[in-house]
């Protein structure tokens, strides 16, 4: 029998995530902004409710190119607010268009946000070694740090609980428990 992290359930969207892309070590960044946005719509809600919600956002956002997105005018946010497929919330359409500005900032600044992210962690990801999911953090000193700094470049919906999810889902953590069988595998990885 498979062990997995409890958090992903039966649910096969879930469970797809779970054992293909979550804690695995990201370093594109149309993907990190597209974590980044989604982490930030996730607020509220659940994160299954985003996955189901994935596609939608890619086609709405224009594949999370975050140079286009920053161009956008009131014309592109009034779009975003009738289109069913996302979640249709002024605040958070809004600060993906202000996020993906920073970044572009960020971007001529580190080269990258790659490079800019990723020096939170020296460039490896940090191996917790928790053995159930009541020991696992919804935030730490580090994702206090990041947030703090993503809000003085101007990010919004990017609390330090945010920050920290990012930082599980982007590898920059590999919060997999102990008895899962991707904590290994994702050790393996780095």
């Amino acid at each position: 029998m498979i062990h997995r992290c409890d958090w992903c359930g039966s649910d096969p969207l879930y469970i797809a995530y779970h054992d293909t892309e979550w804690g695995v070590p990201v370093h594109d960044d149309r993907l990190l902004f597209e974590f980044l946005i989604l982490e930030g719509a996730q607020a509220g809600l659940s994160w299954l409710t985003i996955l189901k919600k994935r596609e939608n956002y890619r086609k709405a956002f224009n594949t999370f190119d975050y140079e286009r997105i920053a161009r956008y005018t009131e014309k592109d946010v009034k779009r975003l607010l009738t289109d069913s497929g996302i979640v249709r919330n002024r605040l958070k359409i809004e600060s993906a268009v202000r996020n993906s500005q920073a970044v572009l900032e960020i971007c001529r600044e580190h080269g990258s946000l790659d490079s800019f992210l990723w020096q939170y962690v020296d460039g490896t990801p940090i191996q917790n070694n928790f053995n159930s999911m009541a020991e696992i953090p919804t935030r730490t000193a580090l994702s206090d740090t990041l947030s703090e700094d993503l809000k003085k470049r101007g990010f919004n919906f990017v609390g330090s609980t945010i920050c920290y999810a990012f930082m599980q889902a982007v590898g920059m953590v590999n919060d997999h428990t102990t008895q899962c069988f991707r904590h290994k595998e994702i050790i393996d990885l780095t």
